[in-house]
């Protein structure tokens, strides 16, 4: 909602776009099975169409609007998510215009009783968190997807019907220049949390909801205190609930306040009572200037989802699949995990590189990290917005403690997003679970990075394919170099990193690159020896880790990624 007198896309400082429906080749009778069509052109639908783009599949992007979301909404972008926007060539938008951060503050009362510091250290290429309001978000991942041959964008297309068939899907769109039907060896359901499609297939979320309202304002303030998140419980502006702060870019300050027991949400969401209410609250942070509404809405925390995130050849991601509680961040950054995902493994098949079967993984990993968000966030919800007396009275006493004893601040922190650990995927490789590694990432856990001697960064050298990190002190053995060329003709995208403490002047092979790991700090950081070896997923998730090399095993794993279980 905007104030009176500005129209619904009014913005105090972004100009939206109006996007023209396309005339669709089908209306002229040109009917072609398209290998993917996406449903909803938000920051899921078109980080999928760039996913799929990066492995050269074509796709067809459908959107019912005109234009993009209005409003803040998600603004937290995580840091595994900037890996994924760096993946997709879509990253230096987002870090000319966000704002970065890694620490926050939470206060009880108008005092300080936790200081969230998030973790970071001089190997890490990005920050852990950027904010950035969801308009420009979806201006530049819709800029990337412009300018690819592969992605056809088709605007006031809706999807009024669907036949999902056993080989194939049909939708049914309906845009101005009149309706055709489209048809698909792949359907990804990214609508958003109210999702059409989902309805037309006769799917319901399941989960809780949960008691009590936010309001979310926009405003624009010229307000000097740094871009941390900040948690005001029991504020004097709101003395019964909480407020959510964030700094924006364009001195735009994203506030969330709880709405009190009893109170009508109609009525909180009246202009008159919205501009009280943030005054109030501006005040409260010292601020004694001019400030302007831009925007405001409303929402309930859930923790809903879908028993299955495939149906038959459609396959939800984002909202459509699951809504989680904005405590920590997580919605936003779990679909954009959703979109890589599923991602890799549709361009894997179409591209007859693997089995069909590896799409079979898509719904247990991501569903299991949409249970191990709720698992977090659901601590979260009940602290930020008690369901009952009981909680009630917990966190009253938890918060009272905080101002002087340091055992209950903790409480107060959001459990910001982590990366899931697909840990229990079939695609994860455990034959060598018993090795002792002294450091490294965990197979199904992500990828560390680390900054090398010449300002790249480890991952920037990893391609769209699977990856093998070799780690050495010299040249690779002719053993080893053959193992890597099975390894390639498996996978023609694979590439083989030879992490080296010594200066290699040519890499062995095309598909090689050697990195020259000074100091082995890199090699430390894996708890890495020579000879051994890491094998990373195409979303740079550890399939498995040998401390020795061991040819059979790697190429095993690798083989049972793609769905053959025979060397």
């Amino acid at each position: 909602m905007r104030p009176a007198g500005r129209g619904p896309l009014d913005s105090l400082y972004f100009h939206y776009p109006t996007f023209a429906a396309p005339r669709a080749p089908e209306l002229d009778g040109l009917n072609q099975r398209h290998p993917v069509v996406i449903v909803g052109a938000g920051p899921i639908g078109l980080t999928a169409a760039l996913t799929l783009a990066q492995y050269g599949v074509r796709s067809v992007v459908l959107e019912r609007k005109d234009t993009f979301n209005d409003g803040s909404r998600a603004i937290c972008i995580a840091r595994p998510s900037m890996q994924i926007l760096q993946r997709i060539g879509a990253v230096e938008p987002f870090l000319a215009k966000a704002l970065g951060w890694r620490y926050g503050r939470s206060y009880f009362r108008g005092a300080q009783i936790y200081r969230l510091e998030m973790l970071h250290s001089e190997h890490e290429k990005y920050l852990p968190m950027y904010n950035l309001q969801q308009q420009y978000i979806e201006q530049y991942l819709y800029d990337a997807a412009a300018q690819s041959p592969l992605i056809d964008v088709r605007w006031q297309s809706d999807v009024v019907g669907i036949e999902a068939g056993s080989d194939s899907v049909a939708l049914q769109v309906a845009s101005p220049p009149g309706a055709y039907t489209l048809e698909a060896d792949y359907v990804l359901a990214a609508d958003g949390a109210r999702s059409p499609l989902r309805s037309k297939l006769g799917l319901r979320l399941s989960g809780d909801n949960y008691e009590g309202n936010y309001v979310i304002a926009d405003i624009r303030m010229d307000h000097d205190f740094p871009t941390e998140r900040r948690a005001f419980f029991e504020p004097a502006s709101n003395s019964d609930g909480t407020v959510l702060i964030h700094k924006q870019p364009d001195n735009i300050w994203r506030i969330d306040y709880q709405l009190r027991d009893g109170e009508n949400a109609d009525d909180a969401i009246k202009e008159a009572e919205i501009r009280r209410r943030v005054q109030a609250i501006v005040a409260d942070i010292g601020h004694r200037g001019s400030w302007e509404l831009e925007w405001w809405s409303i929402y309930t925390a859930n923790t809903l989802l879908l028993d299955d995130y495939a149906h038959g050849r459609v396959f939800f991601v984002g909202d459509s699949a699951h809504i989680v509680p904005i405590f920590g961040v997580r919605g936003l950054n779990n679909g954009l995990a959703d979109a890589c995902n599923i991602g890799w493994k549709l361009a894997y098949v179409l591209a007859g590189a693997a089995d069909a079967h590896l799409l079979d993984s898509y719904s247990p990993e991501r569903r299991g990290a949409t249970l191990d968000v709720f698992a977090n966030a659901t601590k979260s919800t009940r602290f930020m917005t008690p369901p009952t007396r009981g909680w009630a009275l917990a966190r009253q006493a938890a918060l009272s403690l905080a101002i002087s004893h340091e055992f209950t601040r903790s409480l107060a922190n959001p459990r910001q997003m982590q990366p899931y650990s697909y840990a229990e995927s079939p695609l994860t490789d455990r034959s060598a679970s018993g090795q002792d590694f002294s450091a490294g990432p965990a197979p199904g856990t992500v990828a560390l990075d680390a900054k090398l001697a010449d300002s790249t960064h480890l991952l920037d050298h990893v391609g769209t394919g699977f990856t093998g990190l070799l780690f050495l002190n010299g040249q690779a053995t002719d053993e080893q170099k053959q193992a890597l060329q099975k390894l390639h003709q498996r996978d023609p995208r694979f590439t083989a990193l030879i992490v080296t403490t010594e200066v290699i002047a040519r890499p062995p092979a095309a598909f090689h690159d050697t990195i020259h790991d000074a100091g082995g700090a890199v090699a430390s950081l894996y708890g890495a020896s020579a000879g051994t070896v890491y094998l990373l997923r195409p979303d740079l998730h550890v399939v498995g880790r040998w401390l020795n090399f061991d040819h059979d095993a790697i190429l095993q794993a690798l083989q049972t990624c793609l769905g053959r279980t025979t060397l």
